[in-house]
């Protein structure tokens, strides 16, 4: 058996590179090196962090030893001088994960410090992003993370340097103009604070970001991206370019850059490449400290992904593929804010999208442009409603409408005549899950004949974070298993759940998210209850009787196939 095969299986625990040679070469018990390994893993460290805060081995001692175990040159990281330090060559955020600093590249071949040689993930991240091959210089650990730091605070410095006179100047050039794309302004482009909004903006794009918040405080400003549907905090910069960043971006989203007393919607495109272009929605609102700006990614692509991308279940995809391709009917998608409903709405109209047939769309603001369709922005203070612009559709000669949110008895009762006349209607509404919509339109004032008639098939959707590929599995008790929704056939060991993990590739264990959907198609049965006044437990009733699963029930096979946690299903459904 291998030397974590005895005591260190039976802990649970995988020891690292560094522990294995350490306890090989004597210099560490195995019992030890299994307890700094499960101290390093219960905080989301690395061993060798714990083993030279703990006091285990002094970080000149373990480098010693890495050197001369290796074979690798050993150098005093802190008689260096600071200008040899290349930080540039390879990206701050890897620096810090790797704890590797890039020292000197000559040719193709790149020097780095770094404390643990075994760590081969780390020197073949740096190898990848440098595009060179690595020659590693061993220093001692508790001087790489000092240098670490220092690295840091010089990029913090170095957006510091933002709010200086000469930026100033720039920006009230820019805030004296009349807003117009910042393509049009060379010397805007050179500004500090336009390259600061690129880099965020890119940053955001290429992280997988569906939002970008800028937040203005009393005493401090912060941006945060929201990755996987949760927000984390990326940057502090100081407080006082607050205003001319929200100038900026008010200036490129053609929002009006004096008034900030009020809310301001407005969009702006940032060219990626000839063929691919990201749109933001930009909303502004005036708060006690400044205006906080939240900025939408709307990335065109994610309407092309194709249906299987979406994580419906080949039952739930089939019945939903039937239903789109019907000549006349409504088609509710349902869920709360930042489910996934307009990337449903639009996966639909990708595919009915085709030269033979008319598509119109209303919304609030059309989110994703697609070619071959007629989109059109409501715009309340105008007088174009969604009620205005379906009547306005209904003498366009449409085959398929869709309206981007049910938001009152008007609209509803349009988009209703429009399926009941010969139309596909597809559109959206805020409910918990699919039964309870047909109440909802109840409620609304709509006439149980006309919804039973019109309706025909409402999805429910919540969006759970997706394990990454450094999931493990999970020990769970039966018992937790079944007090989830999991029936006792269930529980025959044919699956194993899994718990996330963490890596450099991921968010404290999630990659992605994929959806959980409730496929509701509107039976004769289930008519008869709406006809009859029934409320959403009678129709959840008889949709269980017809096979329909709940989201839980759809979560729970998101489990079983491994895609994600029983704690992300339970967080994000209705038991």
């Amino acid at each position: 058996m291998s030397l974590a095969g005895s005591t260190a299986a039976a802990e649970n625990v995988v020891l690292s590179g560094m522990a294995r040679a350490l306890v090989q070469h004597q210099l560490l018990s195995l019992e030890k090196a299994v307890e700094i390994q499960k101290k390093a893993d219960a905080a989301k460290g690395k061993f060798i962090d714990e083993l030279v805060s703990s006091g285990g081995l002094s970080a000149l001692r373990l480098a010693r030893f890495a050197a001369e175990t290796f074979g690798l040159p050993l150098m005093d990281l802190a008689a260096l001088d600071a200008q040899s330090i290349a930080p540039e060559l390879i990206d701050r955020k890897l620096v810090a994960e790797s704890r590797v600093i890039p020292l000197v590249k000559r040719g193709n071949r790149l020097t780095v410090a770094l404390s643990d040689p075994t760590d081969l993930q780390a020197i073949d991240r740096v190898k990848f992003q440098a595009q060179a091959s690595v020659d590693p210089v061993i220093v001692e650990h508790d001087k790489l993370l000092k240098a670490i730091e220092r690295l840091g605070q010089s990029a913090h410095q170095k957006m510091s340097e933002l709010v200086n006179d000469s930026l100033d100047s720039e920006l009230a050039a820019v805030e004296s103009e009349t807003p117009a794309p910042a393509d049009d302004n060379g010397e805007v482009d050179d500004a500090p604070i336009v390259k600061f909004l690129q880099k965020i903006l890119l940053d955001a794009i290429n992280g997988g970001a569906s939002d970008i918040h800028f937040e203005p405080y009393e005493k401090h400003y912060r941006i945060r991206y929201r990755v996987d549907g949760e927000l984390r905090e990326i940057a502090q910069p100081p407080l006082a370019i607050k205003d001319k960043l929200a100038s900026r971006i008010k200036v490129i989203s053609k929002l009006d850059i004096s008034e900030k007393r009020i809310p301001q919607d407005g969009r702006m495109k940032l060219v990626m490449s000839p063929q691919r272009a990201i749109d933001f929605r930009v909303s502004t609102l005036p708060t006690l400290f400044g205006e906080k700006i939240v900025m939408r990614i709307l990335d065109p692509s994610s309407a092309r992904l194709g249906i299987e991308a979406l994580g419906y279940e080949p039952e739930q995809k089939a019945l939903l593929l039937e239903a789109v391709s019907r000549p006349y009917g409504m088609v509710l998608v349902t869920g709360p804010t930042g489910s996934g409903k307009t990337v449903s709405l639009y996966t639909c109209l990708n595919i009915l999208n085709q030269p033979g047939v008319n598509i119109s769309t209303a919304e609030d603001p059309a989110e994703i442009n697609l070619p071959g369709i007629n989109q059109v922005n409501v715009n309340d203070k105008a007088g174009l409603t969604f009620s205005a612009a379906l009547k306005s559709f209904l003498r366009q000669d449409p085959d398929i409408i869709m309206v981007g949110e049910i938001r009152d008895l008007e609209t509803a009762d349009i988009s209703i005549k429009a399926a009941q006349t010969g139309h596909m209607v597809l559109s959206t509404l805020h409910t918990n899950d699919a039964p309870t919509t047909l109440t909802r339109m109840m409620n609304m004032g709509i006439a149980p004949f006309n919804i039973a008639s019109a309706v025909i098939l409402i999805t429910a959707q919540r969006l759970a974070r997706r394990l990454c590929s450094c999931k493990l599995p999970a020990d769970i008790d039966e018992d937790v298993l079944l007090a989830a929704g999991f029936k006792e056939a269930d529980l025959d060991g044919s699956w194993t759940p899994y718990r996330p993990v963490g890596c450099e590739r991921c968010n404290g264990g999630y990659k992605g998210r994929v959806g959980i959907y409730q496929v509701m198609p509107i039976s004769e049965e289930i008519q008869r209850i709406i006809l009859a006044g029934g409320n959403a437990m009678e129709i959840a009733t008889q949709a269980k009787l017809e096979g329909v699963s709940d989201l839980r029930t759809s979560g729970l096979r998101k489990v079983r196939q491994g895609m994600t946690s029983i704690e992300e299903v339970l967080g994000c459904t209705n038991d």
